[in-house]
């Protein structure tokens, strides 16, 4: 049985958890430090309740303290080192993407989807003692990277459309695209091509590949992609060079998702 095909009671649900985790999650690059004022507003609950998870997150470890402003500590860190150590993805697709970065020099990334943002759970080790991409762990919006496409293309037209709607399409260089419908109209070409390739939506000077990773079933469990150099891979180059060593990956995975 799929987790998303469980039901919980609400009966059976401790909601102070699920508060004591938003705000954990209100804290982001925007608000490195925030007041109980701030956390409340971004949470939705008073300032009373997020003062008092705020000091709860201080006294287990997981936040500091001026007295006035909070932050969180690298303990936080533990919740995701707990899932990328238990989960079977990033240890199963591992050697995968260890190989196919030998045979091309390039970093390869294996994410999943998180709502409106790709999570990399993967990464291999980069044979050049530079290289780019994406670190584990890292977030980025779904519509400006690769990964989030290819994932986005598996869903059915009622589903991405919903997203769609709800998706806040920022801007970050002049290529991105901020159109909903020209966007709609990329995941659907990504559905049938059953790859994606972009370039320089998020980072100028990077272009992106990648594929849904899907099961037995066909259902989507993430992606596998490379970012690269721009001015080294053309988009035919990348087709030609980059996309069949991901094909080949893909294809062997799925029997063992």
């Amino acid at each position: 049985m799929d987790d998303s095909d469980f039901q919980i009671a609400r009966k059976d649900l401790i909601e102070s958890l699920g508060k004591g985790l938003s705000i954990i999650e209100a804290f982001d690059d925007e608000h490195v430090r925030l007041t109980p004022s701030e956390a409340a507003r971004l949470t939705g609950m008073t300032r009373t309740a997020a003062r008092r998870y705020l000091l709860s997150l201080v006294h287990f470890g997981y936040a500091g303290t001026d007295g006035k402003l909070f932050w969180l500590t690298p303990r936080v860190l533990r919740l995701s080192q707990s899932y990328l150590g238990a989960a079977r993805l990033p240890r199963l697709v591992q050697p995968f993407i260890q190989r196919i970065s030998m045979q091309c020099g390039e970093t390869v990334n294996v994410s999943v989807l998180d709502g409106h943002e790709v999570v990399y759970v993967a990464r291999s080790n980069s044979p050049r003692v530079v290289s780019i991409g994406y670190h584990t762990g890292a977030r980025a919006p779904a519509h400006v990277v690769t990964p989030g496409i290819a994932m986005l293309s598996t869903l059915t037209d009622e589903a991405l459309d919903d997203w769609i709607a709800e998706h806040s399409f920022s801007g970050f260089t002049s290529y991105t695209v901020t159109d909903r419908d020209t966007f709609r109209a990329n995941v659907r070409h990504a559905r049938v091509l059953n790859h994606w390739i972009t370039h320089q939506q998020f980072d100028l000077g990077l272009s992106g590949v990648a594929m849904a990773l899907k099961d037995r079933k066909g259902e989507c469990k993430g992606a596998m992609g490379m970012t690269v150099q721009s001015r080294a891979y053309t988009p035919e180059q990348i087709e030609a060079q980059l996309l069949p060593l991901l094909q080949d990956a893909v294809q062997t995975l799925r029997p063992l998702l």
